[in-house]
C-alpha cells in the first residue's frame, strides 16, 4: 500500500501589496502541491490564494490554523515585525500549533537575531526550525529554480531536503540555525553594491555621451561584468520599473546587515555606503519601485 505524502502547511503572506513576496509564495506553494503534498495556504487577503486554492489547495482562516498538524510549516514575509505576526501572535500565531517534531521554515529576509528568537519557541513546542531564505526572484521563483540557504540541524534539513527541492535548483545547508539568515544578508548586500554601482556608471556614461541601452550592451561585453549585473544594466537602460525587488526592501536588507555587524563587531563601511544611495531614492519616493529605479538618482 503506497503511503500518504506527508501534510504540508504553507502559509502565504503578502504586506502592503508588496508583489515580489505574493509570487514567491503561490510558487512556493504550487511547487510541493504538485509534487504530492497536502497543502494548505493562508493570506491575509484570501483573494490572492486564490490561484492555490483552484489548484487544490486548502485555506485557513489564520496562520495558527495554517500550521495544524503539519510537518513542515513554511513562512516567507517582508521583515521581522511581519514574521513576528505570523509565528508568535498571541491569537493567531503559527508556532502555537506546531506539533512535537514538525519543522517550521522561516523563508523571510530577516535578521539573525530574529531567527535566534524563533527558535526558542520553536524548540519549546518540541519542534524544529530551519532558517531558508532564497536567492532569486520572481523569474526563479516560478520555475522552481530558487536556491535555498538553510541554517539548521543536520536532522531537520534532511527531513525538509526533499520538499525544499520541489521549489529550488539548489538546496544547501551553510550551518547551524541563524546562519542562512546571515549569508542571505551577505548576497543580497553583494547585489546592491553592484546596482548601485551599475547606476553610478551608467549615469555617468550618459552624461559623456553615451546612449543608455548602447552602454548597457557594451558593459555586458566584459567578462567583469556577471550576466545577471548586465541584465540590470539592460534593465536601468530600458527604464524597466515594474516591481520584483523593491527599493525599501533592499534598504530594509541593508539595515539588518549593518545592524548585524554592528552586534559582531564587524566592519561593513561599504553596505553604509550602498545603503545610503537606496535611502536617497527613498527621500525621492522611489521606495516602492524596482531597484532598478535607483538608476533615476544618478541619471
Amino acid at each position: 500500500m503506497v503511503p500518504e505524502p506527508p501534510i504540508f502547511r504553507r502559509k502565504i503572506y503578502e504586506t502592503n501589496c508588496i508583489s515580489r513576496y505574493g509570487r514567491h509564495g503561490f510558487a512556493h506553494g504550487c511547487t510541493p502541491h504538485q509534487s504530492g503534498y497536502h497543502v494548505t495556504v493562508w493570506n491575509r487577503d484570501p483573494v490572492k490564494a486564490a490561484p492555490l486554492i483552484h489548484q487544490g489547495a486548502l485555506l485557513a482562516d489564520t496562520p495558527r490554523a495554517a500550521a495544524q498538524d503539519a510537518d513542515f510549516v513554511f513562512s516567507m514575509v517582508r521583515d521581522d515585525c511581519a514574521a513576528h505576526e505570523v509565528w508568535l501572535d498571541d491569537q493567531t500565531g503559527a508556532v502555537a500549533a506546531l506539533k512535537p517534531g514538525a519543522i517550521a521554515i522561516e523563508c523571510s529576509t530577516t535578521t539573525p537575531a530574529w531567527v535566534k528568537q524563533l527558535a526558542q519557541f520553536v524548540h519549546a513546542r518540541g519542534a524544529q526550525l530551519l532558517d531558508a531564505p532564497v536567492a532569486g526572484s520572481r523569474p526563479q521563483a516560478d520555475a522552481a529554480q530558487l536556491i535555498f540557504m538553510v541554517g539548521g540541524e543536520q536532522s531537520a534539513f534532511e527531513q525538509a531536503c526533499p520538499i525544499l527541492s520541489t521549489m529550488a535548483a539548489k538546496v544547501m545547508h551553510v550551518g547551524a540555525v541563524s546562519q542562512g539568515a546571515i549569508l542571505k544578508l551577505a548576497v543580497n548586500t553583494l547585489f546592491a553594491a553592484q546596482v548601485q554601482s551599475m547606476a553610478e556608471l551608467l549615469g555617468f556614461l550618459v552624461r559623456n555621451g553615451y546612449v543608455a541601452e548602447n552602454a548597457a550592451e557594451l558593459l555586458s561585453q566584459f567578462p567583469i561584468v556577471a550576466p545577471p549585473i548586465a541584465g540590470v544594466a539592460k534593465t536601468m537602460a530600458t527604464k524597466h520599473t515594474a516591481p520584483m525587488f523593491t527599493i525599501d526592501l533592499i534598504e530594509k536588507d541593508l539595515g539588518y546587515i549593518i545592524a548585524t555587524a554592528h552586534s559582531s563587531g564587524s566592519e561593513l563601511p561599504g553596505a553604509a555606503t550602498t545603503r545610503s544611495a537606496f535611502q536617497r531614492a527613498q527621500n525621492v519616493g522611489l521606495g516602492s519601485a524596482n531597484f532598478s529605479s535607483l538608476a533615476a538618482v544618478f541619471a
